[in-house]
């Protein structure tokens, strides 16, 4: 197998993170995004949506969307405690939580930061007004986890899952944002500070 990637990013970092959790090696190939090497030809006709990360199999197949790469990998290397849940419960609140957080955090987050920096306005439209609204609907989100981070651990219950990975990465991502977690989501802050010390992200964190 064989992943592409671009390493900072948001998605390819829920990959990386997941693979380091799971103890999973699997080589890289790194994709100039901000070059539009992800808008050329011959990686359009690999990936599906044109994005990285992006998963190619021994047989020659192809697998997009940071997700599904996760629970591929996830069923070819099962654990004892599986990062997408083991009972149909913990299934089912970890990918309410995966969705909740991807639809109302990361998306937006994502269109916030493209639509206020204009990173890639040489290939969409960028609108601020509607980059400064969803920087907004980031901001306002942020209580929803901190609430239930009040009840619990982790994200979506008592065991660290894929949730914990998306929210981590999102929580990271909006420093870009100019967005901090302050003392006002004390629940959230902990987790976060808590998360950022796991050996599987102390292990993929740059040193100085």
């Amino acid at each position: 197998m064989k992943l592409y990637e671009l390493a900072p990013t948001p998605s390819a970092r829920r990959v990386s993170i997941f693979l380091a959790e799971k103890g999973i090696d699997i080589p890289r190939v790194n994709v100039d995004i901000r070059g539009g090497e992800n808008l050329s030809a011959e990686f359009k006709s690999k990936s599906l949506n044109g994005r990285i990360p992006l998963l190619e199999l021994d047989d020659g197949s192809y697998l997009c969307e940071s997700i599904a790469i996760c629970r591929y990998l996830e069923e070819i290397h099962p654990s004892v405690n599986s990062l997408f849940g083991n009972t149909p419960l913990e299934r089912a609140k970890i990918e309410m939580w995966q969705r909740i957080i991807e639809l109302q955090g990361l998306m937006v987050g994502f269109q916030a930061f493209r639509n206020l920096s204009g990173v890639y306005k040489d290939r969409e439209n960028c609108v601020e007004s509607w980059g400064a609204e969803s920087r907004q609907r980031v901001i306002d989100f942020l209580p929803t986890l901190d609430q239930q981070l009040s009840t619990s651990p982790f994200v979506a219950g008592d065991e660290f899952s894929i949730a914990d990975i998306s929210a981590y990465v999102f929580i990271s991502f909006i420093k870009n944002l100019d967005i901090e977690v302050t003392d006002s989501l004390p629940h959230l802050k902990a987790w976060f500070i808590t998360t950022a010390q796991r050996p599987a992200i102390v292990s993929l964190t740059p040193t100085k």
